[in-house]
């Protein structure tokens, strides 16, 4: 099947072989990294479906929250929260994670204010995220199929309930290929602390070539694993391994053609000698500005580490990446006890850098056609675990979305008097995946590929419903 955003020539060349992935992976794979330029000429020529966007993004920044952040704590005021706080819920039923530990409503310990020309309603504990508000769409409404860590960031990131389908990201940059020779068009910038729940599938391309999948950058001194040649060996020692290693690879490849971990790991050695350049560069902050350290929060320990990445997704997208993707290790947003306690400690630490990443795309004219994302998987019950947390909750969440053609100073949706349960202007992941991908050019009923005797894509509009929700966009 065609890749769905590509003119006709475009198509004969490299969409058609990229399609084929599951048959002729290797090639297709060649070919797109020898064109890495398709990628700014994304063109609608052709194109029939009455619901294909023209492209308004090139790239995307996920801030993503693992945990599950509490909507009616930050983002979503909720005065009934604390008018029946210590009493009985009563709204009815509500559906529990860990029921044996559920107790009465628990208010919300923050002040909430209206900010920005839009009056937008953020906590107090936001303060950074209320001076952008006028630049962002806040939707209220979101919603999701599952109130498990594991297989709510499954869905989030891979539209589906189970395991083993390619992330978002992969999908994004299987479309459009990479603007750059030097760098992964796909780049997670993992916590020091370590990985997040689920770990690297959290950025797995499956069965999708593996070249798509996310390359993480570390904290340390090793950013990218085995990128920098071992001491003690001589350049031309060097070179002939690798000249050896790539021999017996292709030998191995003619005898498993089908192989795309292989595939992706010969490329991938012709692209490391550019990225022992390239990485040292982007990694590289001591030419910003003293402004730009203090904007980020790189002059506080609060914020410092993840400030330092804000800035780093920065530099990466500036350079060409595609999508890139920052997580916190665990699941720090999982709020089961010392909610209020745990909710300032996080915000103290990614509030001004989130906002931060924001304010300085726009200001170096690169917010347009830059999409950024913050939320987690799902968020949190209006009645206490425990005496002082909150359980996990699917049906009503909140994030946000900055640029890339979404609308700015907007806030979509409601939620119920008691933040449970999303009431007006609903939206689910695959609405949200579907609407990311209008906003790349893509059409998400069109972007698909066999596996398993089906047609899958990401979204799998004919058996999600899957729509563009037109209402957030600019």
């Amino acid at each position: 099947m065609p890749n769905p955003f590509l003119s006709y020539e475009q198509l004969t060349r490299r969409a058609f072989l990229g399609s084929s992935a599951t048959c002729i992976g290797g090639l297709a794979l060649s070919q797109l990294l020898q064109q890495p330029t398709y990628a700014n000429s994304v063109s609608a020529e052709g194109l029939p479906n009455e619901t294909f966007f023209p492209p308004k993004a090139k790239n995307m920044i996920c801030l993503f929250q693992h945990g599950g952040p509490s909507q009616m704590d930050l983002f979503d005021y909720k005065p009934e929260l604390n008018k029946w706080h210590g009493k009985p819920y009563p709204g009815g039923d509500l559906e529990i994670h860990f029921d044996k530990q559920a107790g009465n409503v628990l208010g919300a310990p923050y002040q909430f204010a209206r900010h920005g020309e839009c009056g937008m309603e953020l906590s107090e504990l936001l303060p950074h995220t209320s001076g952008i508000v006028d630049d962002i769409t806040l939707i209220r409404s979101m919603q999701t199929e599952s109130v498990d860590h594991e297989s709510a960031l499954r869905l989030i990131h891979t539209g589906k309930f189970l395991a083993g389908m390619p992330v978002m990201g992969s999908w994004v940059t299987y479309a459009l290929g990479s603007s750059n020779e030097n760098l992964p068009s796909y780049v997670v910038l993992t916590d020091p602390g370590g990985l997040p729940v689920d770990g690297e599938r959290n950025w797995s391309s499956e069965w999708l070539p593996a070249v798509y999948q996310g390359t993480p950058f570390r904290s340390g001194p090793s950013v990218v694993s085995n990128l920098k040649t071992p001491e003690g060996i001589p350049l031309a020692a060097r070179s002939q391994q690798l000249e050896l290693l790539r021999k017996l690879n292709e030998r191995h490849l003619k005898q498993d053609p089908f192989n795309t971990e292989l595939t992706a790991r010969l490329q991938n050695f012709e692209t490391a000698a550019k990225m022992q350049l390239a990485v040292p560069e982007v990694l590289d902050i001591s030419k910003e500005t003293k402004e730009t350290h203090e904007l980020y929060g790189l002059d506080h320990p609060d914020t410092a580490e993840y400030g330092k990445r804000c800035l780093l997704a920065r530099r990466l997208i500036e350079r060409g990446v595609r999508f890139v993707q920052l997580f916190l290790s665990g699941q720090p947003w999982d709020t089961h006890s010392k909610n209020a306690e745990t909710l300032k400690g996080l915000c103290a630490r990614t509030d001004k850098p989130s906002a931060a990443l924001v304010i300085d795309l726009k200001r170096r004219g690169l917010l347009d056609d830059t999409i950024v994302m913050w939320g987690g998987e799902f968020g949190r019950l209006p009645v206490s675990q425990g005496t002082d947390g909150r359980d996990h909750n699917r049906h009503a969440f909140s994030l946000w979305f900055a640029g890339g053609g979404f609308k700015s100073g907007y806030a979509h949706g409601a939620t119920d008097d008691f933040g449970y349960s999303a009431v007006e202007n609903n939206v689910n992941v695959h609405d949200l995946h579907a609407t990311l991908f209008s906003l790349f050019g893509i059409n998400h009923h069109r972007l698909t590929l066999p596996h398993e005797g089906r047609e899958v894509g990401l979204t799998d509009a004919e058996v999600t419903g899957a729509k563009v929700m037109r209402e957030l966009l600019a």
